[in-house]
């Protein structure tokens, strides 16, 4: 019910709004993608570099301290375990095993808090192909270590200094890019997000945290579903793949954790679901935070990979559905939360799986209930912000 149709809609979010010189590569893409990920060949060359690469299953940790003091049963899936760092290592072992098929030679990717950066060039590595990265300057200049890694891994970074210089210039830059160089260049991105058949492409790859959560949680519960899952969206790639397997499962509700930068009326927030309007960006028909012209808003939050005024077609259909709850949390909220988890159970998390966690103040649990939390991305890369918050 919840999944795309076989015109890239999610109800009425989603789609393909791209320039002409795009066409056939999306069009080659749509008409690819399904095929190959759903062939033996692929499956079994992808489960081999999940498993022996990135270093899955991730694991399902129950915290117990966090679940005493919430009230509930808390298990968090450890996407901050893989290699790389995050989830985003999924999707790009996935995407550049397609690209290699359809016989690209070339990459880009955007990226913002510099994760999918990370693992998109981590895979370029591994692969032997050249990637060229598009980041905001505003984003180089807090992600500095992630920009390095990938300088390390043999990807050209390139700053953009358009706009608010974040995540949404990167994309618009790397489209640009993609214009440019058609018939060699293939775009790895980042979330579910794009033009179709990315939201679709990338929530099938990511949906692995999903299919080892049923399995997990029928060794330690005995049955394979939570009573909520909870994570944070920008695009919403680590949440995308953590509700997949259950958006027709009635017995299992979403929260999805959106970033309320300095509050949702300040005029300095990510929170597009709760700000935004339907309208389109970078090749999608979805929520979009707009002016009354429809000119797009700039976002703001403390985390870069949040920091954007779109939504996956997918979540925007979720929350118009009322299939999924949407909390907005602030940047003051995801740092408590994140020096919280951190002294509570040793968990350095991300800025944005901090946001997920910032959940858990502002709802009520049964004793019983059982929560699995998505814990997108480790905290590395986000020490000198989380050190001088926990310094004041």
């Amino acid at each position: 019910m919840y999944k795309v149709d076989n015109n890239g809609f999610y109800g009425h979010f989603g789609g393909a709004y791209i320039p002409e010189i795009l066409f056939g590569c999306i069009d080659d893409l749509r008409n690819t993608y399904l095929e190959v990920i759903e062939s033996e060949a692929f499956r079994k060359e992808y489960s081999e570099l999940l498993r022996d690469y990135a270093g899955r299953p991730s694991p399902l940790y129950h915290a117990g301290n966090l679940s005493r003091k919430y009230g509930c049963k808390l298990y968090l899936k450890r996407e901050d375990l893989n290699h790389t760092g995050s989830h985003k290592i999924n999707n790009a072992i996935g995407q550049i095993l397609i690209a290699r098929h359809m016989g690209k030679t070339r990459i880009i990717a955007e990226t913002g808090a510099g994760q999918h950066g990370v693992a998109t060039a981590t895979v370029c590595a591994l692969m032997n192909m050249p990637c060229v990265v598009y980041m905001g300057q505003t984003d180089v200049e807090r992600q500095l270590v992630n920009v390095r890694k990938m300088q390390m891994l043999g990807a050209e970074v390139r700053p953009v200094t358009s706009g608010n210089k974040t995540l949404k210039d990167a994309t618009n830059e790397a489209i640009r890019d993609w214009c440019c160089h058609p018939n060699d260049t293939f775009y790895i991105i980042g979330s579910v997000v794009g033009p179709h058949p990315y939201p679709d492409m990338v929530a099938r790859l990511q949906s692995v945290i999903s299919r080892e959560m049923m399995q997990q949680l029928e060794e330690k519960e005995g049955r394979s579903h939570p009573d909520l899952i909870i994570a944070c969206v920008g695009g919403g790639s680590n949440a995308a793949g953590g509700i997949y397997h259950y958006l027709d499962d009635s017995r299992v509700q979403i929260v999805l954790a959106e970033a309320g930068g300095l509050g949702v009326d300040s005029g300095q927030s990510a929170a597009t679901i709760r700000l935004g309007r339907e309208g389109i960006i970078h090749g999608a028909r979805t929520l979009v935070m707009q002016n009354g012209d429809g000119q797009i808003l700039e976002p703001y939050s403390i985390s870069a990979g949040l920091d954007y005024p779109g939504i996956g077609p997918l979540h925007a259909q979720l929350a118009s559905a009322g299939r999924a709850t949407v909390i907005p949390v602030d940047d003051s909220e995801a740092l408590a939360a994140a020096i919280e988890i951190t002294q509570l159970e040793g968990i350095i998390p991300a800025l944005e799986s901090a946001h997920a966690l910032g959940v858990l103040p502002k709802m009520s649990f049964e004793h019983d209930q059982i929560v699995t939390l998505i814990l997108s991305g480790r905290g590395d890369k986000d020490l000198s912000v989380l050190m001088d918050y926990n310094s004041k």
